[in-house]
């Protein structure tokens, strides 16, 4: 199994160093960010409710095997978006939980929660009631739909905003039913923006001394990267319909079946075009007027895969790649996961890491890495995704000021 070596460091190195975050959040998209963060260099602490903790732990099967060789109360799911994170439980609905996700906040700069709209204001947590007292603190809420408009008060999942976003009218056969993205893309997109938003709001406070809310949502997220099939629809007036895997303003662009698996053509100019037809010996599609350019294969993509399609048969996958890849035609193997991960590519840019970690029968746990690629403040892997509570008592004595007696009676109550 490739594997890269993480940076291990007991305290946070990178650009974000020195930057505490209050992780509010669950589920994916507000873990998405916050784990970012954290590989960035932030000090993140992940808050969770005594005794349930993030939803996503019980996602499962698959479960990471515990040391006693049984499935843990770690999901693969959960440990997708929570490296680089302390868990505390606290429960912040009781009078003295609260007091002390107040303490935390104090000494926090950022806190990022992915409630319902008006949830946290109901227990003195919501934006307005902090800014006042905290006028530095920058406050990311995920929702599914915004903290205004008429569904602000709605749940939201990340296959309601790839429903109600669009995509899943885009996605899928021509013939067949609307169809989502295989991951939960909304939700990861949604975590992308947040953590840029975050970034801004973090050099204008510092600039400014002035903290602010950043108000980001599964369906606007969803909405926004329709891209070129909004402007399409935007400019035209037509409703854009499901391709599969074709492309709605260049062709070829799409999957081909070889002769021994598939393979993706795509073919972004004419002289790309020029130089398929050329290895190919099918010249004469360059002089035929239907395909000479992009805006005629567009039209004529139909009657442009007639000849295509059996060409592209006629030789393995690994003979078209030897073939087409020097050459400049851009084409890649459509790849299972597996493959994914043993791809000498993938494995050279350090997208698969191992993490230690002592709650699997294997004393460590593969991750995925992370894509970004700092040259002087790079990413780095501290701590592995933590059990539920973990660090509760470290965190609370540290920050909180809770000593050994405090947090005893804390823990009878259920607050901790």
């Amino acid at each position: 199994m490739a594997a890269s070596d993480p940076t291990e460091c007991a305290q946070p190195s990178g650009p974000l160093a020195g930057i505490r975050i209050l992780d509010l959040s669950r589920i994916l998209a507000g873990p998405t960010c916050t784990q970012i963060l954290g590989d960035l260099g932030a000090e993140v602490i992940k808050v969770e409710k005594p005794g349930l903790g993030d939803d996503t732990r019980t996602w499962g099967p698959p479960y990471v095997t515990g040391p006693d060789g049984k499935p843990s109360t770690e999901s693969a799911y959960y440990l997708a978006a929570n490296r680089n994170k302390r868990s505390i439980s606290l429960d912040f609905s009781k009078p003295e939980g609260l007091a002390i996700a107040r303490r935390l906040i104090s000494q926090s700069d950022v806190l990022v929660e992915n409630y319902k709209t008006g949830t946290l204001a109901r227990h003195g947590l919501g934006y307005v009631d902090l800014h006042a007292e905290f006028p530095r603190l920058v406050y990311a809420s995920i929702t599914g739909f915004g903290q205004t408009g008429p569904y602000a008060t709605l749940s939201g999942y990340d296959v309601l905003a790839q429903a109600m976003g669009g995509i899943m009218s885009l996605t899928g056969d021509p013939n067949g039913p609307p169809m989502k993205v295989g991951v939960g893309i909304a939700d990861i997109t949604t975590g992308l923006y947040t953590t840029i938003g975050i970034l801004a709001a973090l050099r204008h406070r510092d600039a400014t001394g002035e903290g602010q809310q950043i108000d980001v949502s599964l369906l606007d997220t969803q909405v926004s990267w329709l891209i070129n099939e909004a402007m399409n629809y935007f400019v035209s007036g037509d409703r854009p319909i499901r391709r599969g895997n074709e492309h709605p303003n260049i062709a070829p662009y799409k999957m081909y079946a070889t002769a021994d698996g598939f393979l993706v053509l795509a073919v972004g100019n004419d002289a790309q075009f020029r130089t398929w037809c050329d290895l190919t010996e099918m010249r004469s599609l360059v002089d035929d007027e239907r395909f000479a350019t992009n805006s005629a294969r567009v039209v004529h993509r139909g009657q442009l895969d007639a000849f295509i399609e059996p060409v592209m048969k006629s030789r393995t996958r690994a003979e078209w790649l030897a073939l087409l890849g020097p050459a400049g035609v851009p084409c890649g193997p459509v790849n299972s996961v597996d493959e994914v991960f043993a791809d000498e590519q993938v494995r050279t840019r350090g997208m698969q890491i191992e993490m230690p970690y002592a709650h699997a029968a294997s004393g460590s746990v593969s991750l995925v890495g992370n894509p970004l690629h700092l040259s002087a403040t790079p990413v780095s892997y501290r701590i592995p995704p933590p059990i539920a509570g973990e660090h509760t008592v470290e965190v609370l004595r540290d920050l909180a000021g809770i000593d050994a007696e405090i947090f005893r009676t804390l823990k009878k109550s259920g607050v901790v």
